[in-house]
């Protein structure tokens, strides 16, 4: 069994859920949190149990009441409309995100044409979009390009949902970049730097794996990547579950090597079932296959920091080590 590093928890994940965490043990129960705070189907029901309410929509929460926003960002409107509910926000929105968002109100500020590249729907892709809606044409994909309309060829950037694929970021800015040869990059890079590790792993393991196992849930933009560049670099077969239980036996008929990893919203004692269960069927022998070390860390948000140092605690940067082999601690959300 190869085994990535890294994988699952990202700095941005963790500080989300952390924010959660701290908010209920610091206000107590309820604390609303608008949207899925990170997309994971075990994360969610867990903080579900500890008294954590998920809302769809900012009206959802009761006037004045504490409300966190999910680590994929919102719109400026999202946020006017919870100061006219006087509600009590705490934006956990990944900081890396909050980048792509000010980038957006640059290139705006100074009327560019925009072309987010990512997915329509998908709520980092709507809170982007939302700050410089006249501004920004979404781009899905590669065959897109062909359709896309620009004012000025000459004023023309790209900007991108940062859990992509980085191989078919490339592509689609490829084909922009013929149609719109002046076309600016955005002044760093807008996919993650733990979506491109994962993926970077992924990419080393697969040509020896006859099955790939993600964990991660569906709905999951960077977990969902994992198992479309497994298959891309030539793995047999490949498959994205929330739980070992969903593994299908059939899935192991004629399997040699599996690969293991997770997405950037996973939490390391999910993996470690998969582990058991693989293990509990012959696979026991693990091979770490690592493409990166990461140590960025990224402090809680301002508003929660206030209130944890007014309460006289500490409010650390924090960090979850999901890349750690077997064995070690397993993070949060026991």
């Amino acid at each position: 069994m190869l085994l990535a590093a890294p994988r699952g928890y990202c700095a941005g994940v963790d500080r989300a859920v952390v924010t959660v965490e701290k908010a209920l043990e610091l206000y107590g129960p309820p604390v609303y949190v608008r949207k899925e705070i990170v997309h994971n189907k075990h994360v969610v029901r867990t903080l579900e149990r500890r008294g954590a309410i998920f809302v769809d929509e900012t009206n959802e929460v009761p006037e004045g009441a504490r409300v966190i926003f999910s680590a994929h960002g919102v719109s400026p409107a999202v946020h006017a409309e919870a100061r006219a509910l006087s509600l009590k926000t705490i934006d956990a929105t990944c900081p890396l995100v909050t980048k792509v968002h000010r980038e957006a109100v640059r290139f705006a500020d100074d009327d560019y044409d925009i072309l987010l590249v990512g997915h329509e729907g998908h709520e980092e892709v709507e809170g982007t979009a939302g700050e410089a809606p006249d501004h920004i044409t979404l781009v899905e994909s590669p065959d897109d390009v062909e359709h896309v309309e620009v004012r000025d060829p000459g004023k023309v950037v790209w900007l991108s949902q940062t859990t992509l694929s980085v191989d078919e970021t490339m592509e689609t800015v490829r084909r922009l970049r013929e149609k719109f040869p002046l076309l600016q990059d955005p002044p760093s890079d807008d996919i993650c730097y733990a979506t491109q590790n994962r993926q970077v792993a992924v990419k080393q393991m697969a040509g020896e794996c006859d099955l790939m196992i993600v964990v991660g849930s569906q709905n999951s933009s960077n977990s969902k990547r994992l198992v479309e560049v497994a298959l891309e670099y030539g793995s047999r077969d490949g498959h994205l579950v929330d739980y070992a239980e969903e593994i299908d036996e059939a899935w192991l008929d004629g399997v040699r090597t599996v690969g293991v990893t997770s997405g950037a919203s996973v939490p390391e004692i999910l993996v470690r079932d998969v582990l058991d269960w693989l293990a509990a069927r012959g696979f026991g022998d693990v091979k770490a296959v690592t493409a990166a070390e990461e140590s960025l860390l990224f402090a809680l948000p301002t508003e929660l920091r206030r209130d944890l140092k007014a309460a006289g605690q500490e409010a650390k940067k924090v960090r979850h080590d999901p890349s750690a082999i077997p064995g070690s601690g397993d993070g949060h959300l026991r």
